[in-house]
């Protein structure tokens, strides 16, 4: 194991979580040769890393999915809901671009098959501490991760266990669903028969309550705590994209 020169700078601090200690010996083996990267602890089971986690406040987690007591979604999606500031990085057999969206979705960073190559795992962790996302093996900014999911969500949508309690009204939720189907205020106002003076306050509102600056934070939040529901069928296919 190497050891960091001590007149570095902090180094990022680094979980890996994995059932199978074997491989998680081997990422460790991975990240422990870089100067400014120090993995501070393990663990192979759901609820003790999500328990751990809490506790030291790592910037970055390398999380299986497939863990016991807890799967690595579910880790990740109580995780950001309790520290945001936390960067998790999905590692699994499991490659495909449903499987991507629904992490990112919950609050991954960057989601990869288990034989991405060791530089490119390197260069994520860094990339996702700086906040950036990776998805697909491109780097985006928030705002560029927030489109792709936007555009993702009209194709895969919500699984029917994600959803739970929201804080909004009826009415505030049935004008959040329009927004993540791509329409304006005016097109909203349109589609209830009420005025975009009315959308608007209605907006107003959900952002208060979620204290977010704008209607694309709004949805992603709808999306990320599985508070909106599927669109119909035949309103999912006429969807514009954003």
């Amino acid at each position: 194991m190497s050891k960091k020169p001590a007149d570095q700078a902090t180094p990022l601090k680094v979980v890996v979580v994995d059932d199978h200690p074997f491989f998680r010996q081997g990422v460790r083996d991975v990240l422990d040769k870089e100067a400014d990267i120090d993995v501070i602890a393990e663990s192979g089971d759901g609820q003790e890393a999500l328990d751990l986690l809490r506790t030291i406040r790592p910037d970055v987690v390398l999380m299986d999915v497939n863990l016991p007591t807890m799967n690595g979604l579910q880790v990740t999606q109580k995780l950001k809901n309790q520290c945001p500031d936390i960067n998790v990085i999905i590692l699994t057999a499991y490659d495909d671009e449903e499987q991507i969206y629904h992490a990112i979705r919950i609050g991954a960073s960057a989601y990869f098959a288990k034989d991405v190559d060791p530089n490119q795992l390197l260069d994520t962790v860094r990339t996702v501490a700086e906040g950036y996302y990776v998805i697909a093996g491109k780097r985006m900014t928030p705002g560029q991760a927030e489109q792709w999911l936007l555009e993702r969500y009209r194709r895969y949508g919500l699984k029917p266990e994600d959803t739970t309690f929201s804080p909004l009204t009826d009415r505030e939720m049935e004008i959040l669903e329009l927004i993540i189907e791509g329409l304006s205020n005016k097109e909203i106002a349109s589609r209830l028969s009420i005025s975009q003076q009315t959308v608007k306050n209605h907006v107003t509102s959900i952002l208060a309550k979620l204290n977010l600056s704008d209607r694309t934070q709004a949805a992603i939040y709808a999306l990320r705590h599985g508070w909106v529901r599927l669109p119909h069928e035949e309103d999912a296919s006429t969807s514009p994209i954003a």
